[in-house]
C-alpha cells in the first residue's frame, strides 16, 4: 500500500474512512479496523452504524500537520 501524500492528507474532509487514516499512518487495513473496534486507534474514531469514521483534525495533530500548512484555494 502506498502512503498518503501531504497534499492528499490536507485535502481530506472533516472525517475520513479508517482505510484513508490507515494509509496516512502506514497501517494495514485489517490492523486499523482491529484497533478501531477495540477503541485503540490512535485518533478519534466515530462509529456510525456499522461504519467507522476518523476525525481528520485528530489525524492531522497526530501527524504534526497544522492549519497553516493548508494550501490556499
Amino acid at each position: 500500500m502506498e502512503h498518503m501524500s501531504r497534499d492528499e492528507l490536507l485535502a481530506l474532509p472533516a472525517t475520513t474512512s479508517v482505510e484513508n487514516a490507515a494509509r496516512a499512518l502506514g497501517l494495514g487495513r485489517t490492523r486499523a479496523y482491529e484497533l478501531a473496534r477495540r477503541d485503540r486507534f490512535p485518533c478519534k474514531v466515530i462509529r456510525i452504524g456499522v461504519s467507522y469514521r476518523v476525525v481528520t483534525a485528530d489525524l492531522h495533530r497526530l501527524l504534526g500537520v497544522t492549519g497553516a500548512e493548508r494550501p490556499s484555494s
